[in-house]
């Protein structure tokens, strides 16, 4: 049985202008032979999606913490994609914001048009893979339940990278989230109730994917609340590792219109999980 070839792909600033490459060991090549070290490349998400589609609960350790059961059927939200950010840059969370909390995840990306296939062939469907950090904005959870829309929606919540692999494996792969170094996030791919092709072809029943089409597929459990400062990296077996570092919006959250930030026990519980200081004990 012949090997499936693994092939990385991303996309860069090269002398300011975005382009395709292949990673060579330690070196990234375009296709007109120009090098750039992969240390020294400025990264752009790797791919250009026209929707992101996220899973709401797929790993059984994420199921136990919250005390919960999982559905009969995955359920899902939306980004948006000007929420998409890339391998070494800002995540910024708004001034007048305290619970951004980190979720680290692996993206599947669409290869073609797909649309009403099956679980079996969803696969043939599927360009490869990429590292996802699905950045929530608890803050407004209270008033975007359900929809998720500024939680996770918010600019620059969903870094993508640092390159798109094809010929990846997602079975008993590890995942692992960083803070600082240190880690706080840890989850094994075997956890997943829906695996990759599930997703896609569920999704694909009613919703036509196109190519470069992001679909996040769930977060193991101990998602944590992070700060300004902070440096957070997801690292995916076979995939890589994505780095991100949070800063603090230079403006606040306008009060002038909408729903302002809230602090109830739903945001407390979900940002912090079982670190969280119940009211009245």
């Amino acid at each position: 049985m012949t090997e499936t070839r693994r092939i990385e792909t991303r996309r860069i600033l090269l002398d300011g202008v975005a382009v395709s490459v292949e990673r060579d060991g330690d070196r990234l090549v375009a296709g007109d032979g120009r090098t750039v070290g992969v240390d020294e490349a400025v990264h752009l998400p790797p791919v250009e999606p026209t929707k992101i589609i996220a899973v709401h609960l797929n790993y059984r350790s994420r199921v136990t913490e919250f005390g919960t059961r999982l559905p009969a059927a995955p359920t899902y939200f939306q980004k948006p994609t000007t929420a998409l950010n890339a391998h070494g840059s800002a995540v910024v969370r708004p001034e007048g914001c305290r619970w951004l909390n980190y979720e680290g995840e692996i993206a599947i990306v669409i290869g073609r048009t797909c649309r009403n296939v099956s679980p079996k062939d969803a696969g043939d469907y599927i360009a490869g893979y990429t590292v996802a950090n699905d950045y929530g904005l608890h803050d407004f959870r209270d008033t975007d339940a359900g929809s998720m829309l500024r939680v996770k929606g918010s600019d620059t919540l969903c870094p993508l990278g640092p390159g798109l692999v094809e010929g990846w494996d997602f079975r008993g792969q590890t995942l692992r989230t960083f803070v600082n170094g240190e880690v706080r996030q840890e989850g094994n791919t075997d956890e997943m109730e829906w695996d990759m092709h599930y997703l896609v072809a569920d999704i694909a029943r009613t919703i036509t994917l196109r190519p470069g089409d992001v679909l996040l597929s769930g977060t193991p459990a101990n998602s944590r609340t992070v700060y300004p400062g902070d440096v957070v990296e997801v690292e995916v077996e076979g995939l890589g590792r994505l780095t991100n570092h949070i800063v603090s919006g230079p403006t606040a959250i306008r009060d002038d219109v909408g729903a302002q930030p809230t602090e109830s026990d739903e945001v407390l519980s979900t940002a912090m999980g079982g670190d969280w200081p119940k009211r009245g004990k």
